[in-house]
């Protein structure tokens, strides 16, 4: 008989829930802190620390895990976070885990952007350097769960033609069409087959408060809209249009720049000159692309602006996150469900596959001294296994070396 796969997934027994929520406030703090890259790249952070290192989960729940919040609107990588906080110390550790994670950018951020918006850092050395640590580190984690989750003809297909769908086809829908017709074929082909080594997630949120979530969720998408109409204040206002924004993104966080461009430059809060030089200091701190809200709600409104657009942006990524999470372990350990997901894990092996293409090589490979850096970071992370913020620093450091060659 197999051991209980719960008692790899919850907090070590003599730690307390304070002693785990510190656990992952501290992990959750140094991703946040060290996090280039993207949504894309910010999967692969998780994985490597998450999964690869601390083991709060398996790869079959990490995958399904990711195809979840892919299907869901929102910032992806994120809601991985919040999802892996509420697994390892319920929802304070959800919450704990968005905190530490978004915190840093956020006040980089705010603290920087009048300061970074006069000066042109897109084409620094150091800042190439860290593209290319994204493409070392989303290769390792297409590695490693390439293996688990491809390991025959049909999934390797699968993932394949996600690819090269991705590719071809880039719209805000396109990922979830992938994933759901990946899910479809899954269903056919595996619905009778065996799925070993599924853990079963301990999830300490009630259905009902999930419910309320999802509520909350809908409620405040039909409310909000006719509240800024009655109330005319600019504190609401604010409030929609952030709310908005984070609750309609599909196909990951770049989506999010012309939505908010259009709830901000229209209304004066924030001029087209800025907007554009605060989304090239966002592009130079780690974290989600999401904390650019950060940025434009101080210029909006400074500190207390900040604080308004964070929380409006990323609310609905939350509800959405612990909605689901009290029904998903009775879908994925359906038998049903589970052919489906192993088709829709294959597709998340293809859709990362093509960001590692596009957009990440293609803007971080340019000459063949980036290629040779890549492959050194790459052999850094999975042969010498050093710890990420090593490959980081080290990314950083051979990027300015290149640019001054």
């Amino acid at each position: 008989m197999e051991n209980d796969p719960q008692t790899e997934v919850t907090p070590s027994i003599g730690k307390g829930k304070l002693a785990a929520l510190i656990e992952v406030w501290g992990v959750s703090t140094k991703l946040g802190l060290t996090s280039f890259g993207g949504p894309i790249a910010h999967l692969g952070y998780f994985h490597d620390e998450y999964i690869r290192r601390r083991k709060w989960m398996d790869e079959r729940s990490y995958a399904d895990l990711v195809a979840l919040c892919q299907f869901l609107p929102g910032p992806a990588s994120s809601q991985v976070g919040i999802g892996i906080g509420v697994v390892r110390a319920g929802l304070l550790g959800g919450i704990v885990a968005w905190l530490g994670f978004t915190l840093p950018s956020v006040i980089a951020l705010v603290a920087f952007a009048y300061l970074l918006q006069g000066f042109d850092i897109g084409h620094a050395g150091w800042i190439h350097g860290l593209k290319i640590v994204a493409v070392a580190i989303v290769a390792h984690a297409i590695w490693g769960m390439g293996q688990k989750l491809t390991p025959d003809r049909v999934r390797i297909t699968l993932a394949v033609i996600a690819m090269a769908i991705t590719l071809s086809w880039q719209t805000a829908y396109s990922q979830v069409i992938i994933i759901l017709a990946a899910g479809c074929i899954g269903l056919g082909v595996y619905r009778k087959k065996a799925v070993e080594g599924t853990q079963s997630l301990p999830i300490k949120i009630s259905r009902t408060f999930g419910v309320v979530c999802l509520t909350i969720f809908f409620a405040l998408i039909l409310l909000l809209p006719l509240l800024r109409q009655w109330g005319d204040s600019k504190g609401l206002s604010m409030i929609d249009s952030f709310y908005r924004s984070g609750s309609l993104v599909f196909g990951g966080g770049h989506v999010v720049l012309p939505l908010l461009q259009r709830e901000v430059v229209p209304a004066g809060w924030v001029t087209q000159a800025d907007f554009l030089a605060g989304y090239g200091a966002t592009q130079a701190v780690p974290g989600p692309l999401f904390t650019f809200a950060g940025y434009l709600g101080a210029m909006a409104g400074g500190v207390p602006g900040a604080i308004i657009a964070i929380l409006a942006i990323f609310l609905p990524a939350f509800l959405l996150v612990v909605g689901v999470l009290p029904f998903w372990n009775g879908l994925r350990n359906n038998p049903k469900i589970q052919g489906s997901l192993m088709g829709v894990n294959a597709a998340v092996v293809g859709i990362l596959l093509a960001a590692l293409y596009d957009p990440l090589w293609t803007t971080a490979i340019l000459q063949p001294m980036d290629f040779v850096l890549a492959v050194l970071l790459f052999t850094m992370l999975v042969f010498w296994k050093l710890p990420p913020w090593i490959i980081v620093l080290a990314g950083a450091a051979g990027g300015w070396v290149i640019g001054l060659i």
